[in-house]
């Protein structure tokens, strides 16, 4: 079959399919959002090194910044219930201690590690301590700070991630995981 385009026509309409297959086409964007999980952390008083969006691809997150001698403490309790009642459809909770509120943190990683198991009988992953604070933050909570509009104010603030690792909700101190909010969210992702 032979076209009856004219050269001009011809150019026209290549020049418009490439570039409508440019705006298709999947690119790597140096000024896009990094995925929220792309970071290598290590793991609560250990050495081994993980990187959070290849170990929980796929996964639900409810990242917390913890702390153990605060008024929220027993959060870990409401913290860990989310984590054996829904572990199964795919959440996984994930803890990051940290110092930067009220030096409710202060003890080694060990001291951490031991208070957690022993008083809370935490199984969800706890990583190495760190900064959560404006000016202070690690690349993980600076990243999800930037996402929620909001740095933590204190101790147990929650960020809640979608299978895709985008942020969903984050959630105040104030607001307990088991609270009516947070377990609706959670279920409408599972």
């Amino acid at each position: 079959m032979k076209s009856h385009m004219k050269p001009v026509q011809f150019l026209i309409s290549m020049s418009t399919l490439f570039g409508f297959l440019g705006l298709i086409a999947v690119h790597a964007d140096p000024g896009a959002p990094q995925h929220l999980l792309d970071h290598d952390v290590r793991r609560l008083g250990s050495d081994e090194v993980i990187n959070l969006k290849e170990t929980y691809a796929g996964k639900v997150v409810l990242i917390v910044n913890t702390a153990s001698k605060c008024a929220f403490t027993g959060q870990y309790e409401g913290l860990e219930a989310l984590y054996d009642e829904y572990r199964d459809r795919g959440l996984v909770v994930l803890g990051f201690p940290s110092n930067d509120f009220g030096g409710q943190e202060p003890g080694t990683e060990a001291q951490i590690q031991d208070f957690c198991r022993l008083t809370y009988s935490v199984r969800f992953p706890m990583f190495a301590k760190t900064h959560v604070r404006k000016g202070k933050a690690d690349a993980l909570f600076q990243g999800l700070t930037e996402a929620a509009g909001r740095y933590p104010k204190w101790n147990f603030h929650k960020y809640l991630l979608d299978r895709e690792g985008r942020l969903v909700d984050n959630y105040l101190s104030i607001t307990s995981p088991r609270s009516g909010t947070i377990v609706k969210a959670i279920e409408k992702l599972l």
